[in-house]
Formats: structure tokens, sequence, C-alpha cells
């Protein structure tokens, strides 16, 4: 068997990233071939990662980027399954490196991303130990593309006729903050305004009992009205002035909202409830076997 030197394990270390132990171990079964020791280490990386695949991952960071031209954007969710994991280098390089590709491929959904990075994916679960996914991606194009990053845990692209970069960044901001479900009252449907106002007579029996028609009719169209306000970004006060909607402060710098996309870290993921006092009680009990 080869002598494992020092050199070897560093570079070894340096280009597969993983611990210096790893790399002596792998080097040993691999009788002192590098190439063989990271043919074997991909592999084991490989199967590790399988073995994570069934692990709920609902933490991670959203990334954007926008073209120098402020005509396009992407947005993408790389989920881990926690948040201390997101906040390492490794994880952060993974979803850097991810955005770049998919920006310069000029990819539109994650599938072709996920298959391009599936290896550089495996690689840093074998590594960290958890679970690690790209989620989602989303590409924008438009006249004036503007973005905005709320930490590591949402981002928000917006979409304008006229206007410029900075408008969009405002209201992008806005968007993050007031997380609106769609872009103008037009976009909702008459069926979910009927439910709405069958909601608010339900839940306001008691109030409406005994007044006139319209009276009543008028109270109806107030709550319409708050709903739409509220699910609607054009209708709802702009965060950095309530003095002025959304949708006027686009106006006013003569520029349209034509949409706006917005992620957040683990929306829509189902998260399983940990029982820690039973899960330390079947550790004991399998300890005691």
């Amino acid at each position: 068997m080869s002598q494992i030197t020092a050199a070897m394990v560093k570079e070894l270390r340096e280009r597969t990233g993983q611990g210096m132990m790893d790399c002596k171990k792998a080097l040993a079964a691999a009788g002192g071939d590098i190439e063989k020791a990271i043919d074997d280490m991909r592999a084991a990386g490989a199967i590790k990662a399988a073995k994570k695949a069934g692990n709920i991952a609902a933490e991670g960071s959203i990334a954007v980027k926008v073209a120098d031209d402020n005509k396009s954007a992407i947005i993408i969710e790389v989920n881990s399954q926690t948040d201390f994991l997101a906040l390492q280098d490794d994880f952060k390089g993974f979803v850097n490196e991810s955005l770049e590709k998919g920006f310069a491929a000029g990819y539109t959904d994650a599938a072709p991303l996920i298959a391009d990075q599936e290896s550089a994916r495996e690689a840093l679960v074998a590594k960290c130990g958890e679970n690690v996914n790209i989620r989602r991606l989303a590409r924008v194009e438009g006249d004036v593309v503007g973005a905005y990053l709320h930490g590591h845990r949402i981002g928000v692209l917006v979409v304008l006729n006229g206007g410029d970069a900075e408008l969009a960044r405002d209201i992008a901001m806005h968007v993050a903050a007031s997380n609106p479900q769609l872009l103008d009252p037009s976009q909702v449907s008459p069926e979910v305004v009927e439910k709405e106002k069958e909601i608010f007579l339900s839940l306001n029996a008691d109030k409406i009992a005994g007044k006139p028609e319209n009276i009543v009719e008028n109270m109806v169209k107030g709550r319409i009205n708050k709903f739409l306000a509220e699910a609607s970004l054009v209708e709802q006060a702009f965060v950095k002035d309530p003095e002025i909607k959304v949708g006027e402060l686009a106006k006013k710098a003569g520029a349209e909202i034509v949409s706006f996309t917005r992620f957040e870290v683990g929306e829509g993921i189902e998260r399983a409830e940990v029982d820690f006092a039973a899960e330390v009680a079947a550790q004991v009990a399998a300890s005691k076997q």
C-alpha cells in the first residue's frame, strides 16, 4: 500500500471539501490513489444524499439576481433542514452557484437547474449531514425589473412598464412586507367575492339583524372593499408612505405594475410535528437493547 502523506490528504481535502479524517480513510481504502478516492467519496456522497432525501427540508434561503440592464431577473429557493445550515458558508456557496448557473442559462423553472446541480448537492449533503433541495425558480422579464431581498428568507421580483429600478425595488420591498395575494381587484373572481360576502353576513348576523337593507348593503360593500384593498397590491397603502396607495405611487411615476413574484422560505411545505419527549424516550430504549 502506498504511504498516505499529509500532502495527499491536503490535496484531497481541497478537491472534495471533506474532513481530514474522512480524506485519510478514503485514501487508505483507495491504496493512495487520489482519483479513486474521489470517485469513492462521490459514490458514498450519493448514497448519503439518497438516505437524507426523505427528511423534510423546510428551512433554507431565497436568492435573487437582476440583469445589469434591469430587464430580467431570477429568484430561487434552496431548502435545508435547519436555519443554522442556511447561514453557513458551504450552503451559501451552493445557493450562489445555483443562482448564477440558473441566471446564465436563462432557466425559467427549477427542473434543469436541479439536474445541473445534483452532483454539487450530493456533495453538500454528504458534508453537512442535512437534506438540501433546490425547490423552485422563477424568471421574469420586462421593461423595468426590480428586486428586494429581506435577509435570506423573503425575496421579491417586480416588473414595471415605465418607471425605474428604484421604484421597482421600493414596490418589491412593499410586497415583501405586506404579502399581497394578487395584483389588482380585477383578478379576484366573482366566486371569491361572493364567498367573502357570505362569511361577513354569517359572522355579523347579530349586528345586521333588523337593519334596513340599504344599510346592510353598505356594510357588505365596505367589507368587500376592505378585503380587496388588503388582498390587492395596487390597493394597499404603501408601507413607506401610507398616505398613498401602491398603484397611485406607480402611476405618479409614469409606471404600471405588470407583475410581482414573492418567495418565502418554506411556504407551503408541511412540517413534521416533532415529539421530542417521545424521541428521547425511543433513543433511551434503543440504547438499552
